[in-house]
C-alpha cells in the first residue's frame, strides 16, 4: 500500500517542445489520450531538486533530498487533466526504489550534479540504473522577466498547473495519484542546452526546435495514495 507522501519542488524549469498528438499517442497506455493546446501536444522535461521528501504529517526535517529529471507529456482521462511520465531519473538509490516500489513510478537512479548560482542553475545528469537505456542530460538555466501568476487559459498554464499524476504498475494496469499544493509563481527562463538524450531514451526523434521555457522557486506539495484507475 503506498502511503501520501509530502515534499518540496524548488528550481524547476519547465522546458517544453509542441509535437503532433499522434505522436504521444502512439506511447500512452490504454485509457489516457493526450491533452492539446491548440491542436499540438506537448513533451516536457522538468530539472528541480526535491526536498523534505517524507510521509505527510511527519516534520520536514525527517525528510530527505535529491535533485531530479524527468520527461513528461499532458493527457486526460474522463475529462479530468494530468501529466503521465515516460522517465524519471534521480541521485538516490534509496529514494528511486522506493518510488519504484511504492508508487509504481518509473524512476532511474543517476548521478546528478545541480549547482545554484546567484542567477543561473546549472544540471547534469547521467543515469546509472542497471540495465537502463543510458541518458545524458546537462544544460543551464535562469529566470528572466518578472514573476507572473499564469493566465487559465494560457500555454503556461496549460504546462504547469496540473494536479494529477498517471503511471503504469507492475501488470501493467493504469495507476494515478492526486496533488495538492499552490498555484505556481512562474518567471520566462531562458536555457542553454549542452546535452540531450532523453528524448531518443524514450523513443521520440530530438527536438528540431527551441523550447518554451519556464522557470518556478517551487512549491510545497502533498501527493495522496497512488491506486488503481
Amino acid at each position: 500500500m503506498t502511503l501520501p507522501v509530502a515534499m518540496g519542488w524548488r528550481h524547476l524549469l519547465f522546458a517544453s517542445w509542441p509535437v503532433a498528438p499522434a505522436v504521444v499517442d502512439a506511447r500512452l497506455p490504454d485509457g489516457l489520450e493526450p491533452d492539446t493546446y491548440d491542436g499540438r501536444a506537448w513533451l516536457s522535461i522538468v530539472p528541480y531538486r526535491n526536498v523534505a521528501v517524507r510521509p505527510r504529517g511527519a516534520p520536514a526535517r525527517l525528510g530527505f533530498g535529491l535533485p531530479e529529471l524527468n520527461l513528461r507529456t499532458y493527457v486526460r482521462r474522463d475529462g479530468e487533466s494530468g501529466v503521465y511520465f515516460f522517465s524519471l531519473d534521480a541521485d538516490g538509490l534509496l529514494g528511486v526504489l522506493a518510488a519504484r516500489l511504492t508508487h509504481r513510478l518509473p524512476y532511474y537512479n543517476a548521478r546528478i550534479e545541480m549547482r545554484l548560482g546567484s542567477r543561473q542553475v546549472s544540471f547534469a545528469s547521467e543515469r546509472r540504473h542497471p540495465g537502463a537505456t543510458p541518458v545524458r542530460f546537462a544544460c543551464r538555466y535562469e529566470p528572466v522577466g518578472e514573476p507572473f501568476a499564469p493566465n487559465p487559459d494560457s500555454l503556461a498554464a496549460f504546462l504547469t498547473e496540473r494536479y494529477r499524476y498517471y503511471t503504469t504498475g507492475r501488470r501493467g494496469e493504469l495507476r494515478s495519484a492526486d496533488l495538492v499544493h499552490e498555484p505556481w509563481s512562474l518567471r520566462p527562463a531562458t536555457v542553454a542546452l549542452e546535452t540531450n538524450t532523453l528524448f531518443e531514451a524514450n523513443g521520440f526523434d530530438a527536438p528540431a526546435t527551441s523550447p518554451v521555457c519556464y522557470y518556478s522557486p517551487g512549491v510545497d506539495v502533498v501527493s495522496s495514495r497512488n491506486r488503481p484507475r
